[in-house]
């Protein structure tokens, strides 16, 4: 089973960002590229230093560490485990890899395991190849299957398999499919994300009006996600997240629980006290960066009191935890968003998908 989420006092989270993609989706925006393999030797050895500055200023011990992209597997195993080696860990540290599905070799998930990584994630998406086709993913329909046995049968107790609804090619049928096609395996993944397809601006999909999600339809399908793995006992742990008792995400809750955690890589935010920094966009500029001795911030904020109190209500509103209701002045206008459990305000089902509608109501004061 695995480590359970720590008080926020003790926690301290690593992101380690891999930009690399063999194939960019169509709904991609994030910060990842599928034309510079050619860099990966350079972009590890420039992680490497950049670990190595932190630890020489005083990197603490990670509590949880999490390699996301782009594609962490599209490093070489021995890549990947040589930035791990170089990060200090506390005894029973977490340490999550995203994975596409083609990529889960069981040589590959056993140099995983072997070499310290305590669990898996992967981008599903959905089983249905419709939808798959309209989102532009590469693996198969049956990849869930496979990956399934591979990942229990290499040894990992917890990992993940990410769900995306609001395709335009997707039907509530084709949701129930998925869903029972994830359930009814032998070994059905403990944690299931699902995030809401979201049309932005510089990519394929957004750039194509008549293939942006119909707000009313993604909301039928995460609703129906919801009460179909809450029914099976998996319980709902933050907007886009739902996980067996024992088997949460416990660096997804340093985020959520507005704890300290620094990125390594190009384009990795880091948040420490108030402070917020992000390191240069492309990993070209980042290496160049690097190799030159420079460290390779690309920006900072700073956060007074008053905005550290309303990001952190606005993320533990987003939680089963919610927040204390002296976080609002009044509840009289979101009444029927929000349930009070214990002195808590909680979104209710129906709400989740609107929670900025409650958390534009947050008192901003200390």
């Amino acid at each position: 089973m695995n480590a359970a989420p720590l008080d926020v006092a003790d926690a301290f989270g690593v992101y380690v960002h891999v930009p690399f993609c063999a194939h960019r989706c169509d709904y991609c925006a994030f910060a990842t590229y599928d034309d510079r393999d050619h860099l990966r030797d350079t972009y590890v050895a420039a992680v490497l230093q950049e670990i190595a500055w932190a630890r020489e200023q005083g990197l603490p011990a990670a509590t949880s560490i999490f390699f996301g992209g782009g594609t962490p597997s599209r490093l070489t195993p021995e890549q990947l485990l040589s930035i791990l080696d170089a990060l200090e860990r506390s005894d029973d540290c977490e340490v999550t890899v995203e994975c596409n599905p083609e990529d889960a070799t069981r040589e590959r998930l056993t140099a995983y395991r072997d070499g310290g990584v305590t669990r898996m994630s992967y981008g599903v998406q959905s089983t249905q190849a419709a939808v798959l086709a309209d989102l532009g993913r590469g693996h198969g329909t049956m990849a869930h299957e496979e990956v399934a046995r591979l990942t229990h049968d290499v040894g990992f107790a917890s990992w993940n398999m990410d769900l995306i609804v609001g395709s335009r090619a997707e039907t509530l049928d084709d949701v129930r499919a998925t869903l029972a096609d994830l359930l009814t395996l032998e070994n059905p993944p403990p944690h299931i994300s699902c995030y809401a397809l979201t049309p932005e601006a510089s990519t394929p999909l957004g750039r194509d009006p008549s293939r942006h999600p119909d707000e009313d339809d993604t909301a039928d399908a995460y609703d129906l996600v919801g009460s179909t793995l809450e029914s099976e006992g998996y319980q709902w742990e933050e907007i886009s997240n739902w996980a067996l008792p024992g088997h949460e995400c416990r660096h997804n809750h340093v985020y959520w629980d507005h704890g300290d955690y620094v990125g390594f890589g190009s384009a990795a935010h880091s948040h420490q006290r108030g402070r917020r920094f992000w390191n240069v966009r492309t990993p070209d500029r980042y290496i160049a960066m690097v190799a030159r001795g420079e460290r390779p911030l690309g920006g900072e904020e700073f956060l007074d009191q008053a905005a550290q109190n309303f990001e952190r209500d606005s993320l533990a509103l987003r939680t089963r935890r919610g927040v204390p209701v002296e976080a609002f002045d009044s509840l009289e206008e979101i009444a029927h968003l929000v349930q009070v459990e214990n002195n808590r305000v909680v979104l209710t089902p129906g709400a989740r998908l609107v929670a900025n509608q409650v958390i534009l109501r947050l008192r901003s004061t200390p």
